[in-house]
């Protein structure tokens, strides 16, 4: 990984920025705090799309709504965490529906299968949420499924699409600012690892609350 060019005293003061502003107004709801990346020197033509995904120390969105394809244990398991959960049965009745299968990759952040499960799932739901870049993370029942829907939640995705914006939440405004801290160094370090020419292809950065200001700090 190529050398961090982020510097911790104006990254603080910036992390600072975001969450004092997000308290001068309450919101209803809970902010989200947004990393946005501008790049250069990149054609997404030509180079090569790059994609990646990373797991922060802290949970960005701990609202995000995950769901569990699971066997009967994994189903009951998720019950009885307040896990939203979808048995085999109820995928068939699904019917491989294009809309249906849309409207469920719609519905949820990400999903959580366990093994047996989730080779079943082509041919129970077809290629939607793979096309919606939803396919499950896999889990046995060796795993902690609370553990595993945590791990998810804290993971994030980098993707290179057709524009040389991202923009990827790493954080919330009820984060401390040394927890912001964290979880911004590390989406930014493994950003910039995946680039071609690391630094020299990121043209600036922002983070933002959903409601505040945008804030540079690169």
């Amino acid at each position: 990984m190529s050398k961090s060019k982020l510097q911790r005293e104006p990254l603080m003061k910036q992390i600072n920025e975001v969450l004092s502003f997000s308290k001068t107004k309450q919101r209803k709801f809970l902010e989200t705090v947004e990393l946005q990346v501008v790049l250069k020197n990149y054609d997404p033509q030509k180079d090569k799309r790059f994609s990646g995904t990373v797991r922060l120390p802290h949970i960005p969105r701990p609202k995000a709504k995950i769901c569990v394809l699971g066997d009967d244990q994994h189903c009951d398991e998720a019950k009885a965490n307040d896990i939203e959960s979808m048995d085999v049965e109820a995928m068939k009745k699904l019917n491989k529906d294009k809309k249906l299968v849309k409207k469920l990759a719609k519905r949820y952040s990400a999903f959580v299968a366990t093994d047996t499960v989730i080779r079943q799932i082509p041919r129970l739901l077809g290629p939607g949420l793979n096309k919606a870049g939803k396919f499950p993370t896999q889990v046995t029942h060796n795993d902690s499924l609370v553990m595993k829907v945590n791990d998810v939640k804290a993971t994030i995705k980098f993707q290179m699409k057709k524009v040389l914006v991202l923009g990827v939440a790493v954080g919330n405004v009820s984060m401390d600012d040394k927890q912001l801290y964290e979880n911004v160094t590390l989406s930014v370090n493994f950003l910039v690892s995946l680039l071609k020419k690391n630094w020299q292809n990121v043209k600036c950065l922002y983070i933002k609350s959903t409601m505040g200001p945008r804030q540079r700090i690169y």
